[in-house]
């Protein structure tokens, strides 16, 4: 984790409210450069409509994002990439018919002086973020289909990253990959921290959690119950936070904190 002043990402009392219920009231987060932040909760918890809300699908009722320090009002999807922001959703929305190459370069190709697609400048390019990204990634030539669960997601994270991306939401990452997969993935986030791009980590995975988060925030009925470094809680203390919102000694305590 790199030790900076002014975070990468702050949301600060953020509130979202569908048909008169608060999905999310004052909810207040942020993340570093160089961090891996997990949020944890039950199934409607709020942690999916917060991140929703940094990524542009839905717009915010009230609250502050700030990017680098500086308040931004992020409308949709494109001003979100507009910020250096970008999704790995678990679905991970890549073109299974086509190679690595061709899915960084989906929708933006490049293309030669003649108008046709340049396939050399995209596999050279493929090859040197995938190069960064993991090292032991050779099968440019071969569909995403007959990848691996963990090449997929090296696939997804590279055409993130390729286009400067420096906040990535990673949705339930290592959801169905076995434990060769979930490692490669470990890998890669370590990878992606050593460039200092920040991660929003959302998981069910406590395990997962403890191997790749530096900080944990709980939330609880649309509220943040509170947050830690990993470091300074255990697993069970994390577990008590989701299911009865009781903060621990480690813990910071938020508003949605079970009153002692």
């Amino acid at each position: 984790m790199t030790d900076q002043s002014t975070p990468l990402v702050e949301m600060r009392n953020i509130s979202i409210s569908f048909g008169g219920i608060h999905a999310v009231e004052n909810a207040s987060v942020d993340l570093h450069s160089g961090e891996v932040v997990a949020l944890l909760g039950h199934n409607g918890a709020g942690k999916s409509t917060l991140i929703k809300i940094l990524s542009g699908a839905y717009r915010r009722d009230g609250g502050e994002i700030l990017i680098n320090g500086e308040d931004v009002d992020i409308r949709n999807p494109r001003d979100a990439k507009k910020y250096g922001i970008e999704t790995i959703y678990q679905t991970l929305a890549v073109a299974d018919n086509v190679d690595a190459a061709a899915n960084l370069y989906l929708g933006r190709e490049l293309r030669t002086p003649w108008g046709t697609l340049d396939d050399v400048a995209m596999e050279a390019s493929a090859r040197e973020v995938m190069g960064r990204l993991n090292p032991n990634f050779k099968r440019f030539k071969e569909p995403v289909k007959a990848l691996s669960g963990g090449q997929r997601q090296s696939v997804a994270i590279a055409r993130a990253i390729l286009f400067d991306a420096r906040i990535l939401i990673m949705d339930e990452p290592t959801a169905a990959l076995g434990p060769q997969e979930t490692a490669q993935v470990g890998d890669l986030v370590k990878e992606l921290k050593k460039e200092g791009i920040g991660i929003f980590l959302i998981s069910h995975d406590i395990h997962d959690v403890f191997d790749l988060a530096d900080r944990v925030f709980v939330m609880k009925n649309g509220k943040v119950v509170g947050h830690a470094r990993t470091q300074d809680v255990t697993k069970d203390e994390v577990l008590g936070m989701i299911i009865l919102g009781k903060v621990p000694p480690g813990a910071t305590a938020g508003p949605g904190a079970m009153k002692m």
